[in-house]
């Protein structure tokens, strides 16, 4: 038998089918490296219109996970769609040093009785070890960016931008001290932000505590009596005895009923809602005696159960009728709401009592519990309250707590004298920190768009920022303040410039070194030099104004804007929080144009990574086992705006859709053998019908891809792409076109065209995978024929697709429909393979059977219908003589009919033919193969 291997056009190339992507990365990375790829970028860049993602720094602590993964891919496909979409997008990635758990760190190292200079520079040196170890993840994942000039706010320039940004809002006059209650840590030592607070459960003690009366006569004239006739009990409950001491006021609603309830040896004073559950609760009898709105109860005075002093009763709207009594008690030093309560009624700082130390200790002078821890001190509390009587019920409940994020130990809202960030503080525009920002989240898109309405309940409802704390590790509030008055320099912003420049020369540690002497002079005697450091929340959320105009000026619009933050959706009360009000108050609006978030990484069942429950997908494990472009295929797949769930079966199916898509793209390379663009591209003209559909198909589909991209739904991109290459390409396309690619004339139109349209649909399609699959794309980019530059990333979405023309006669529309012909035609072979009544599809003979206008459009296609359908022969009959044992399809009007060929299979293209047998020459082959080998050549049409 003859071979005629060598005479067809087999494909051909040394794109490898194996991914090998874990060993192939890295070399990827290196030729990135190499070639300077983002410096590239940025050269072709110039003169482009700018695109500016602002990076939100992660903390430089610790191994990145896969959260962190998650955002930087989401960023870097961002940026590379950009870049192709024809825009310079450059990429500066940063890191959050100072704070908290770096110095944390340091102390669990190294002792926490450092000097704090020994501190900051212990500090500092372990950070850049973390940003290392961090950016090597980085770009392991493909992520293109300026790594080797990132942004650091621990940088010199940076902690003096930051000490400038500060300047700029004491000079518009957002920044005051007071005493207010903060969230406080007693394993920090400092206060906290709202972003550095979570929420776990914890087992309380509650208490019913009756407060004697004081004023009884005002009280039975409140209650229309004309005396009392026994000792009266106004009764508050709490989960927090250890604020009792520090009681000094009662909070009643003034719409609320009030109740006096006679309960046989004293009256209790209740609200009337809640009489029975009370009663229940304290296992005792009552009747009510008289009632009272809560208003008339303002002011009358009762007596602390221990100490001796008075709590006034104060009106307040918060107080509510879900749980306890009614009435709360009042302790201003250790509630936002009691604090604004007892102010509004007059109480001085001064007055206010704050027995509790920052270590969590009462202080030594605090008669009965001095010295003690206050979660320890709970107990002595409740008996010292049953001692005196007033104790009139004790349990426990489990609630939600607010924790410190960090040390995950319960916190407690604690009076301190801080720096703070008015909130509604007038501006000398004469407008409020509240109205720029609300303003802010008007002017801002929100991706998704419910983004909006939680940051705008977050500004609409938040209390003054506290941007001071007391700590080493930090950028310093470099402020002077007079012994005597506490009042700020009155060259406070001219002070914070020579402050700056000194930090911008030796960093943060020339500020706690400084001598006031140095800058004040002889002034310096009646000034102190203040020690508290800026809250890291300050240090990212001023990016804006110390990176952005500072540091890396991307010389993008004023103010500056960046076009884009993405970040989690943690970041609303976080970074995209912090940033809002500072360039609010800076600049009068928001430092961004859109804000992008992106929900949390659980696994499949919808569970938190934890160690613990042995669910943790580590970035660095699947790169090492996948590779980095199946860890960016299923980012990219995920819809971000929710929760991702991930986990090794998860990841399998990316890696099986990463094949499709790859095994797609090396069937296109490997049938662009032979083919030089230069010389035998065909103009449109001259292409066969089929192959103008295919590239007006890729035509449509780009402008999908482009706008998806635009919108940041990379999960329709992936599902576009993915599709295409199962359903228009491998389905249909790529199936009908093998005949002709393999045993046409090498040189010949039929070929040519076809591979044309291969060129094309791989031009437009390693663009399109280019943001998300980064690696494969590049390698798909050094297989391509033809003249070209060093990266795919270095061109724009590729201009080459032409639509078809208007009136076209195999337009969309025909093929359309050719496409479910097909369909209907492979699941009858398929049924008949299954059936043993073929072998393969080219041993069928296939008629169909369809209503007349569809007849008119296959018909379109003459004798090249069968390689269409693919199959040897295929012919056409009117609907109405289908015999009986024609198969009914899916398609309205289309009945088929298949048969097994009788003819003889030709040894060269396999299709079934009855001219095999009759070429003296050939006798193995059909005259079609015949004249391809010796003769003219077949002439196609259309497919």
């Amino acid at each position: 038998m003859t071979d005629y291997k060598a005479t067809l056009n087999l494909p051909d190339t040394q794109f490898p089918m194996k991914a090998g992507l874990p060993q192939r990365e890295p070399q990827t990375l290196q030729r990135w490296n190499d070639l300077g790829l983002y410096q590239k970028l940025r050269q072709i860049g110039e003169g482009r219109p700018k695109f500016v993602l602002h990076d939100g720094p992660p903390y430089a602590n610790g191994s990145i996970h896969i959260g962190h993964a998650v955002n930087k891919i989401l960023k870097d496909i961002i940026t590379r769609s950009k870049t192709l979409s024809g825009f310079d997008a450059p990429y500066v990635p940063g890191w959050d040093c100072h704070g908290l758990p770096i110095e944390h760190k340091v102390e669990t190292t190294h002792g926490k009785h450092l000097a704090a200079d020994k501190t900051r520079e212990l500090c500092r040196a372990y950070a850049g070890e973390q940003i290392e170890g961090q950016k090597a993840d980085f770009i392991r994942l493909g992520v293109l960016g300026d790594w080797d000039n990132p942004y650091k706010t621990m940088a010199f320039a940076n902690e003096a931008g930051e000490i400038r940004a500060l300047a700029e809002m004491v000079k518009q006059g957002f920044v005051f001290k007071g005493l207010k209650p903060v969230n406080w840590c007693f394993d920090c030592r400092s206060a906290l932000a709202e972003a550095e607070v979570e929420y776990a459960d914890k087992q309380s003690p509650t208490i019913d505590v009756g407060f004697p009366v004081e004023d009884a006569d005002k009280l039975a004239a409140a209650f229309g009596l004309g005396a009392l006739g026994k000792t009266a009990y106004v009764v508050i409950w709490t989960t927090t005895p250890w604020t009792i001491p520090a009681n000094q006021a009662l909070n009643v609603h003034p719409e609320f009923e009030y109740a006096l309830v006679d309960t046989g040896d004293k009256l209790l004073l209740l609200a009337e809602e809640l009489v029975e559950s009370c009663l229940a609760r304290y296992g005792l009898q009552g009747e009510v005696v008289a009632r009272a709105k809560g208003e008339a109860l303002e002011q009358i005075r009762f007596r602390h159960p221990f100490y001796e002093r008075f709590s006034p009763v104060y009106l307040a709207d918060y107080v509510a009728l879900d749980a306890g009594t009614g009435i709360v008690h009042s302790a201003p030093a250790y509630g936002e709401d009691d604090f604004h309560s007892c102010k509004r009624y007059g109480m001085h700082n001064d007055d206010i009592l704050n027995p509790v130390q920052s270590n969590g200790v009462y202080a030594e002078s605090l008669p009965f519990f001095g010295g003690q821890f206050i979660w320890k001190a709970n107990p002595a509390i409740v008996d010292k309250l049953a001692e005196v009587g007033c104790l009139l019920a004790h349990e426990k409940v489990n609630h939600s707590y607010m924790h410190c994020w960090r040390h995950k130990t319960p916190l407690i809202y604690r009076a301190t004298a801080q720096w703070f960030v008015g909130m509604d503080k007038q501006s000398a525009q004469g407008n409020s920190l509240r109205e720029r920002a609300i303003a802010g989240i008007g002017q801002t898109a929100f991706v998704p768009a419910w983004g909006q309405a939680r940051l705008h309940g977050m500004i609409a409802g938040r209390p003054d920022w506290c941007i001071s704390r007391q700590r080493n590790w930090g950028v310093p509030i470099p402020f002077f303040l007079h012994k005597e008055s506490g009042e700020l320099h009155p060259r406070t912003v001219e002070l914070m410039e020579a402050v700056a420049q000194r930090v911008e020369q030796q960093g943060i540690e020339a500020w706690f070194q400084l001598d006031a002497a140095e800058l004040l002079g002889d002034e310096a005697a009646q000034y102190d030099k203040i020690s508290d450091t800026l809250d890291v929340w300050f240090d990212s959320g001023t990016t804006h104004w110390h990176v952005l105009r500072g540091s890396h000026p991307l010389g993008h619009d004023a103010g500056p804007r960046a076009d884009l933050y993405l970040e989690g959706s943690d970041q609303h009360r976080g970074w995209f929080h912090s940033s809002l009000l500072t360039g609010c108050a800076i600049d009068g609006h928001a430092p961004y144009k859109a804000l992008l978030t992106h929900g949390f990484v659980v696994d499949e069942n919808g569970r938190k990574m934890s160690k613990s429950l042995g669910n943790v997908v580590a970035p660095q494990e699947v790169n090492d086992s996948l590779g980095a472009d199946i860890l960016r295929l299923w980012v990219a797949s995920s819809d971000y705006s929710g929760e991702m769930a991930v986990s090794k079966v998860i990841l399998q199916r990316s890696a099986d859709a990463y094949r499709r898509i790859r095994n797609t793209a090396r069937f296109l390379l490997s049938n662009l053998s032979g083919f030089d663009p230069a010389q035998h591209l065909l103009p449109e003209g001259e292409m066969l019908a089929l192959d103008r559909w295919a590239v007006d198909r890729a035509l449509l589909l780009q402008r999908e891809i482009e706008e998806a991209y635009d919108s940041y739904r990379f999960w329709n991109v992936y599902q576009k792409v993915h599709n295409f290459c199962v359903q228009e390409l491998g389905g249909f396309y790529l199936d009908i076109i093998k005949d002709r690619q393999y045993t046409t004339a090498a040189d010949s139109v039929a070929r040519r065209s076809c591979q044309t349209a291969l060129f094309h649909i791989a031009e437009a399609l390693v663009r399109w995978i280019a943001p998300i699959l980064a690696f494969t794309a590049d390698e798909i980019w050094q297989y391509l024929p033809g003249e070209r530059n060093e990266s795919v990333m270095l061109n724009g979405w590729y201009q080459g697709l032409s639509e078809l023309p208007q009136g076209f006669e195999l337009n969309r529309e025909f093929w359309e429909r050719v496409m479910a012909v097909k369909a209907a035609v492979n699941k009858e072979l398929e049924n008949q393979r299954s059936a043993k009544a073929i072998g393969g599809n080219l041993q069928a003979e296939v008629t169909v059977y369809a209503e007349d206008s569809l007849i008119a459009d296959l018909d379109k296609l003459g004798n090249e219908l069968r390689f269409v359908l693919i199959t040897s022969t295929a012919s056409l009959a009117p609907l109405a003589s289908a015999p009986s044992d024609a198969v009914e399809t899916e398609v309205a009007g289309l009945k088929l009919k298949v048969v097994k060929s009788a003819h003889a299979k030709c040894g060269r293209c396999w299709h079934h033919r009855e001219d095999v047998g009759s070429h003296a020459a050939h006798p193995e082959i059909c005259g079609r193969c015949v004249d391809n080998i010796e003769g003219a050549g077949e002439v196609r049409h259309y497919a």
